[in-house]
């Protein structure tokens, strides 16, 4: 299986990268510069240069990009790119999402960051992931949307172990809703060799 990553230098992109690396997949990182790349392979681009060639030979393409602070307003017409460039294709592409854009009822009336008290700083993240998300599910390609855990732990340890859930937050017997960066692109590969959630958003914790 021949898969990109989008981002593939970043936090999560390149523990993504290592994962599928570890399966024997055949990966090509999409980076901005050559020297940030983390494998032998490697297109250099940004994600507006990417056009419907560079893609069309991966089974499936993972969107990986962090946008923070200024550039978080990037979430939407970045989707909307790649969007445009597998419209039409077999390419599958998988999303890094967030947890804000969760739901917190069965109803799926109101989403994690509508909440009171939701912290006024990430607020626009999760709003622009969100819209993102509707991009996907108004789009005729073939994607998966992944959301962490409310608390997605950059350095926490890889236990192997994760639970599926679905649109709405979900927590452990303790109340918690923990993932770590290392379980979490476990997940993703999973996701990516079983494509058992095609056109659907999920998410995953501990």
């Amino acid at each position: 299986m021949k898969i990109a990553v989008i981002g593939a230098n970043g936090k999560e992109g390149s523990l993504i990268v290592k994962e599928a690396v570890a399966r024997g997949l055949d990966v090509t990182s999409i980076v901005r510069a050559a020297k940030k790349s983390p494998t032998d392979k490697y297109l250099v681009r940004d994600v507006y240069d990417l056009k419907a060639e560079d893609v069309k030979d991966f089974d499936v393409l993972v969107d990986a990009l962090g946008f923070f602070g200024p550039n978080v307003k990037e979430y939407v017409p970045a989707t909307k790119h790649l969007i445009e460039i597998l419209n039409g294709s077999e390419t599958r592409l998988l999303v890094v999402g967030g947890a804000g854009s969760l739901y917190v009822d069965k109803d799926h009336k109101q989403k994690v960051y509508e909440q009171a008290g939701f912290p006024d700083a990430v607020k626009p993240l999760s709003e622009e992931m969100g819209k993102s998300l509707d991009e996907l599910r108004d789009s005729n390609i073939n994607w998966t949307f992944i959301s962490p855990a409310a608390t997605f732990e950059a350095k926490g340890e890889k236990t192997g172990e994760y639970v599926l859930a679905g649109e709405e937050l979900t927590y452990d017997k303790d109340g918690k809703s923990v993932i770590s960066y290392a379980d979490f692109a476990l997940a993703m590969v999973d996701e990516i060799v079983n494509a058992k959630h095609q056109k659907e958003r999920i998410s995953v914790r501990w």
